[in-house]
């Protein structure tokens, strides 16, 4: 988790430069808390629904296509051992489940 914070403040430094600017700087000693402020501003963000679409879909979108992304994870080996779905068909269901991340 630490090496991810890393790499994303490292990511804003770096653009940061390539845009000729100082880079996050604004929260905590060299901009070390930038991914804490964004999160805690997600967070509280308020949800904006549109008031001509349906509500129900609105919020479920983002969810099955989420569900759908990590689903197909499954069948994937990680080692010789560790494996969260051992099906025959497995490669059949990678492409299966990855398309219908279309819809």
């Amino acid at each position: 988790m630490v090496s991810v914070a890393m790499i994303v403040w490292l990511d804003r430094r770096i653009w940061a430069f390539v845009q000729k600017r100082r880079g996050p700087n604004v929260v905590g000693p060299f901009g070390l808390f930038q991914s804490l402020a964004d999160a805690l501003k997600y967070i509280f963000k308020e949800i904006i629904i549109p008031a001509s679409s349906n509500k129900i879909i609105f919020i479920l979108a983002p969810i099955v296509t989420m569900t759908l992304a990590l689903i197909a994870w499954a069948v994937i080996p990680f080692s010789e051992t560790f494996v969260l779905a051992d099906i025959n068909v497995g490669i059949l269901y990678l492409f299966a489940v990855s398309s219908l991340g279309v819809y």
